[in-house]
């Protein structure tokens, strides 16, 4: 337990920071899961779109310091693998 005033307030800040932060990195979580799901759905169209938003707000995060800009690109490139591989077994 932090015995300082300024311990405490980093404290308090980090707290702060843990739930916003907290807030981008499940709304991508939940962006790429409605992808992935999508794409094994074999829904062309809404795969793309949902790929499209993923692929934003995993940059939104990664912008933020949320996560690292490497870690964003590594799930970017796994998401589209996925869907390139659905939209060339689907023929278009």
């Amino acid at each position: 337990m932090a015995n300082t005033k300024s311990a405490i307030k980093r404290m308090r800040q980090a707290e702060k920071r843990r739930a916003h932060n907290r807030i981008f990195r499940t709304r991508a979580r939940t962006f790429v899961k409605k992808a992935r799901a999508l794409i094994q759905s074999q829904d062309v169209e809404a795969a793309r779109e949902a790929t499209r938003l993923a692929i934003q707000d995993l940059d939104k995060a990664a912008s933020r310091g949320v996560i690292h800009r490497r870690n964003a690109a590594r799930r970017k490139s796994r998401l589209m693998r996925q869907l390139n591989a659905m939209l060339s077994a689907a023929g278009k």
